[in-house]
């Protein structure tokens, strides 16, 4: 069975504040040397999708650059590969994308000339690691014309931010209510759509040009009816980072502090690849005091370090303190400097004997920045 993988990479998540100023929210570093489109996309690649669509929108210089020809996913290749979708001015004047279904809507031309029969559609800045071919088995053992991720959220997450699934006994989702106050079910919808791609294709030509652009409220909500909808659970580790700076920083955590969220992440269900860059081994001095971190290549620490993450080529100098937080590459802490509860972009700068303390939420560090 061949399978079309589309990834949605164009969102500009505003509730990811300075992390976003400058890269599409796909883009975003997570874990130490990845970039959270990674997930998805190495998702697929495990999945034996062989041909991916990426569509970009918002800031997607960061994010082309990181993704390259799609070498390191092994999709440089003559038949299939890697396909970066970006909007473009065209004769019946469109560009920017209006949502989700008018950016696939607007890319027709890869789902016309593609040899696949079925599409799966995915988010660019969701943390997870699947094999889909359960997905498909149940698919077609429901005879579905759509089938939707889904999974029962805990107490840890805001089902007022997500998608509330409802369905009978067969697991056919009889309702969704997008985002409300008081949702129905803690069953969240997971961005991911799986279907036949002509079907696809006639749903988009005939809601788009009406003005139905978003693929989940426009055409999917309002055909409940008339098409076979399932929902099939996921039980494993999803986050949705573009929730905010705190489930940005929760996840980041996680990672770090829980070994299983970790083996499930990185050692299951195949790799989790991406840009390689060409840094040495992380350096640690006799001065160095290292705890429950993760410090990644190119690193120098002469200092402390406890519950935090460290991205490629960050120095860390003697007498400084980082406790709980994500230093990203490239980053310079100085002598007997503090940073504490904090996220610093990548390539800032922490003078000596400074302070950088967060509170209830982390503080952030704009790209480029010295205090």
């Amino acid at each position: 069975m061949k399978v079309l993988g589309l990834i949605l990479a164009g969102g500009k998540s505003e509730r990811l504040g300075k992390l976003v100023y400058k890269r599409a929210s796909a883009a975003v570093p997570i874990a130490g040397k990845y970039r959270a489109i990674d997930f998805t996309l190495s998702n697929m690649v495990n999945s034996d999708i062989i041909k991916v669509g990426v569509l970009t929108q918002y800031n997607p210089r960061s994010l082309m650059d990181h993704l390259g020809s799609g070498k390191e996913w092994n999709l440089d290749r003559k038949k299939g590969g890697l396909y970066i979708l970006q909007p473009y001015l065209g004769l019946t004047g469109e560009y920017w994308y209006k949502g989700t279904a008018d950016a696939i809507f607007q890319n027709m031309s890869v789902l016309k000339r593609s040899e696949e029969d079925y599409v799966l559609i995915g988010s660019g800045d969701h943390i997870y690691k699947m094999i889909y071919n359960n997905l498909y088995m149940f698919h077609f053992q429901k005879s579905a014309d759509v089938t939707l991720l889904t999974k029962n959220l805990d107490e840890s997450y805001n089902m007022s931010d997500y998608g509330s699934v409802i369905v009978d006994k067969d697991m056919r989702i009889i309702d969704i209510r997008e985002k409300v106050k008081n949702p129905p079910s803690n069953r969240a919808f997971l961005g991911v759509y799986f279907i036949n791609k002509h079907l696809l294709m006639e749903l988009l030509y005939s809601s788009v040009p009406a003005g139905g652009n978003d693929l989940l409220l426009d055409i999917i909500i309002p055909r409940l009816k008339e098409l076979r909808v399932f929902a099939y659970d996921f039980n494993g580790y999803w986050r949705n980072i573009k929730k905010g700076i705190n489930e940005y920083f929760k996840t980041n955590m996680e990672i770090l502090l829980n070994k299983e969220i970790r083996r499930e992440l990185f050692y299951r269900h195949g790799k989790v690849y991406t840009k390689l860059k060409d840094y040495p081994p992380a350096k640690f001095t006799s001065t160095s005091k290292i705890k429950n971190s993760i410090i990644a290549d190119g690193c120098i620490v002469s200092g402390t370090v406890e519950n935090s993450i460290l991205f490629r080529g960050v120095v860390v100098k003697a007498g400084a303190c980082i406790e709980n937080s994500i230093i990203m590459q490239d980053s310079i802490v100085e002598e007997g400097a503090v940073v504490r509860n904090a996220i610093l972009d990548k390539n800032c700068i922490i003078r000596s004997e400074q302070k950088l303390i967060g509170d209830f939420e982390p503080v952030v560090m704009e790209k480029r920045m010295v205090l």
